[in-house]
C-alpha cells in the first residue's frame, strides 16, 4: 500500500496570537491583500476570531486573527480570551507576534501553552523597522532562550518586510488535506460582520477613555439593488452619557462616523453604499450572557 498522500493539495488553520497591538490584523490585512480586520493604536481592537483565506492552486491557508492576550476583568474580555483558547485547539502551525523591543506576554497561561505545544510555532518579531541590527540579533538570541521549539522570523508587517520568508515557511509546514473552504472565499465572517467593524473601527478612532469600548455594532438592514447596496445599522452603548458624546453637537459625531465608514465600505464592496445609523442605549450590555450571545461572543 503506498504512503503517497491522496491530494498534493495542501490546507491548514495558521493560527495568530501574541499581545495587543503587536500587529496581528495588520499582518492578516497583508496577507490576505484586504483591509479585512480592522487596526486601530487602541488595545482590544479586535475582540472576535476573524478567519482570512489565503488560496493558490494546490494550497489554502486559512489565517486566524485574534483578540490580544489580556487579564480578561469582565465577562465579555472572559469570552474573547475563549477566542484565543480555541486557536490553540485546531492549529496546523502557531504564529506568536512580538513587537520589537517587547518581553513577555500579559497571561502567563497562554504562554506556558505556546512552550508546550504540539505544532510548530513560528515567532515573529514584528515592526523590526523600528530597531537596529545589534538590538535585533539581541531579541533574537532572548527568544530563541524563552522559546526553544519556535522559529523566528523579523518581520514588518505594516511595510511588508520578512513576509514572503514567512509564507514560504507555512507552505512548506502545511499538512496535505482537501480545501477547507470554498477557493473563492475571503473569510468566515459576513458581509453584516464586515460592516459592524468598519463602524467600530471609526469609533476607535475618533473617541478616547471608555467609549470605544462600551460600543457594539448591529447591521438591522443589508440590502443589494443592482450596484448599490442599502445598509442601517445600530450603535449600542452603555449609557445615556455614552450616547450624546457618539451623535456629537447637531449630530456631527454620527455624521463623521457615517462617511468614514461609508467610504471604506464602498472601497470593500466595490459599490455605492447607503449607510443609516442610529445609536441606541443597551444597559451593561457588555456583563451580559445573553448580549454576549446575541453580538456573537458566546455561543
Amino acid at each position: 500500500m503506498s504512503n503517497q498522500p491522496e491530494t498534493k493539495h495542501k490546507s491548514g488553520f495558521v493560527n495568530i496570537i501574541g499581545n495587543p497591538n503587536v500587529g496581528k490584523s495588520t499582518f492578516l490585512n497583508a496577507v490576505v491583500g484586504e483591509n479585512l480586520a480592522i487596526t486601530t493604536p487602541k488595545a482590544q481592537t479586535t475582540r472576535h476570531r476573524i478567519l482570512g483565506i489565503v488560496n493558490g492552486n494546490d494550497y489554502q491557508i486559512v489565517f486566524s486573527d485574534t483578540p490580544g492576550i489580556i487579564k480578561p476583568a469582565y465577562e465579555m474580555q472572559e469570552a474573547m480570551m475563549d477566542f484565543v483558547k480555541q486557536s490553540f485547539e485546531d492549529a496546523d502551525i502557531l504564529l506568536y507576534m512580538v513587537e520589537a523591543g517587547e518581553k513577555d506576554l500579559k497571561n502567563e497561561e497562554f504562554f506556558a501553552k505556546i512552550r508546550q505545544a504540539e505544532v510548530p510555532v513560528l515567532l515573529l518579531i514584528n515592526k523590526v523597522d523600528n530597531t537596529n541590527q545589534e538590538a535585533l540579533e539581541q531579541m533574537i538570541k532572548y527568544w530563541q532562550n524563552k522559546i526553544p521549539n519556535a522559529e523566528i522570523f523579523p518581520i514588518s508587517a505594516l511595510h511588508g518586510f520578512g513576509i514572503d520568508q514567512v509564507m514560504n515557511r507555512i507552505l512548506e509546514l502545511l499538512p496535505f488535506s482537501p480545501p477547507y473552504f470554498a477557493k473563492d472565499q475571503l473569510t468566515d465572517k459576513t458581509e453584516r460582520f464586515i460592516v459592524n467593524e468598519k463602524i467600530r473601527e471609526k469609533i476607535l478612532k475618533h473617541y478616547k477613555k471608555e467609549i470605544p469600548y462600551a460600543v457594539e455594532v448591529e447591521t438591522e438592514e443589508f440590502k443589494e439593488e443592482n450596484n448599490k447596496i442599502r445598509i442601517r445599522a445600530i450603535i449600542y452603548v452603555e449609557r445615556d452619557s455614552q450616547k450624546g458624546i457618539i451623535i456629537g453637537h447637531k449630530g456631527a459625531g454620527l455624521k463623521r462616523i457615517g462617511t468614514e465608514a461609508r467610504k471604506d465600505l464602498e472601497k470593500f464592496f466595490g459599490k455605492q453604499i447607503y449607510l443609516e445609523l442610529y445609536v441606541k442605549v443597551n444597559k451593561d450590555w457588555r456583563k451580559k450572557a445573553d448580549q454576549l450571545r446575541r453580538f456573537g461572543y458566546k455561543e
